[in-house]
């Protein structure tokens, strides 16, 4: 089974970025597609942006559209998402998982995410 271990998250004030990581344990990235979810308090986990093993190619929810950013580094078998421009509602634990496929954001591998990374952002 595939494990993933979440850094990089932290406090930072509304309008400021951070660059979350996710160590994946998977000898290859190109044979899965590989996303973040989040949480936030009070509400139920979404899916927000994934990136294709294969082709790189990323599926981003509206909600983060031009704001954050997914990418991969295959050798390394890290994942990142660069955040910017946060707002408050963007506080919320982020988890690395592995989707079915990143056509649909909402279809992920129950059990597969990893502890997570809390995000808090201040107005």
């Amino acid at each position: 089974q595939v494990r993933f271990v979440e850094s990089g998250g932290g406090f930072v004030q509304s309008g400021g970025s951070l660059r979350l990581s996710c160590a994946v344990s998977a000898p290859n990235l190109r044979s899965h597609a590989i996303g973040w979810l989040r949480q936030a308090p009070g509400k139920e986990r979404e899916g927000i942006i994934c990136i294709d093993g294969e082709d790189g190619s990323a599926n981003v929810k509206e909600s983060i559209e031009g704001r954050f950013t997914i990418s991969k580094d295959d050798s390394k078998t890290l994942v990142y998402l660069q955040m910017n421009s946060l707002q408050p509602e963007d506080t919320a634990v982020y988890y690395c998982v592995a989707f079915k496929s990143c056509a649909i954001l909402s279809d992920w591998y129950a059990g597969s995410r990893g502890q997570g990374t809390q995000v808090v952002v201040s107005p």
